[in-house]
């Protein structure tokens, strides 16, 4: 049986990416799309999430606008990584897929309540409205049958020398979700930049012969662009489906079990992920840790989705069969 998911995201070239996996995949069965202001304002990144959906064709998964900004701090957009739509690159047309008129912490609770079983929440951006969910309904924890989530890493960070964005932009958020006592499957950078989109890759999409593959390449050439420009690395990480293929497929993503702490005071270390490997602090494991990416599995995965929601629409001028 599909696992039941909700994507927790903030479109952002790699959650665009996320949200097809979670729609084509049969593994999963996607019942909502949520938003979080993070790598772009909350009014950008729903924007981006119905754009996406227009473009994919996924237009049966309601789609939420949640916070729009971290529990304590200000928030900071990554324009210098996304641009300033969120997810600089392509064309998209106006969308014609709709939010729906409910807050996503209220449609994520719903959703729990209702659904026949446990669901698996996907946050692949700042976990705010995960924690105002388990703070404001704690009753829910029961109805998560696990949190997996793109963020943190075992090494060093994105945004500070110790921080990872989704972490850093909310970090007592994270703080509440690493401590909730509902299980927890970390997928970080250390994982995430396994996943490269080399020029093979994005050839993979440009054969597909659709708009939605010359879509995804220019999403990844884009993304490429500001990945050399800010790390001078040759090719871009795609974060956010790597949690996505988790849930598909366990054996995609190896992790181990461990002790993570989000630090919260630390003068250059705020928003760092404290990941005990070797149990040197003697605190309880409450999260499995990914740390090994099935690199050709993965973008098999990812291919074959935009391969299957790209079949819904028109094949450009010229493509060969």
């Amino acid at each position: 049986m599909p696992v039941p998911i909700i994507i927790d995201c903030d479109p952002g070239h790699d959650d665009a990416l996320a949200i097809m996996l979670a729609a084509a995949n049969p593994a999963v069965d996607l019942l909502a799309i949520t938003t979080v202001a993070g790598n772009q304002t909350l009014e950008k990144t729903s924007l981006n999430a119905r754009r996406v959906c227009t473009v994919a064709g996924i237009t049966d998964v309601p789609i939420a606008a949640g916070c729009d900004r971290p529990l304590l701090q200000q928030l900071a957009v990554a324009d210098d990584v996304h641009g300033e739509s969120g997810m600089d690159g392509p064309h998209f047309p106006e969308p014609t897929v709709d939010l729906v008129p409910e807050h996503a912490v209220e449609l994520i609770h719903r959703i729990l309540v209702e659904h026949p079983e446990p669901v698996t929440l996907v946050p692949t951006a700042p976990l705010t409205n995960i924690a105002l969910l388990l703070t404001r309904y704690p009753d829910s924890a029961a109805r998560i049958r696990e949190i997996v989530l793109m963020g943190g890493s075992t090494e060093r960070g994105n945004r500070t020398p110790a921080s990872e964005f989704n972490i850093h932009t909310d970090p007592e958020a994270a703080d509440i979700v690493f401590r909730s006592g509902v299980p927890v499957t970390m997928c970080g950078l250390n994982v995430t930049h396994q996943a490269l989109a080399t020029p093979e890759v994005l050839a993979r999409f440009e054969g597909l012969g659709t708009e939605l593959g010359d879509i995804c390449a220019g999403l990844l050439a884009y993304f490429g662009s500001t990945y050399r420009r800010l790390w001078n690395m040759p090719h871009p990480p795609l974060h956010d489906p790597v949690a996505v293929a988790r849930v598909i497929d366990p054996a995609v993503v190896e992790c181990v079990e461990a002790n993570v702490t989000v630090e919260l005071h630390g003068r250059y270390t705020r928003g760092a992920t404290v990941v005990d490997l070797h149990r040197y602090l003697d605190r309880p494991v409450n999260a499995k840790v990914a740390v090994t990416l099935d690199t050709g599995l993965f973008w098999d995965h990812m291919v074959d989705a935009v391969a299957a929601l790209g079949r819904t629409g028109l094949e450009r001028p010229g493509a060969r069969g």
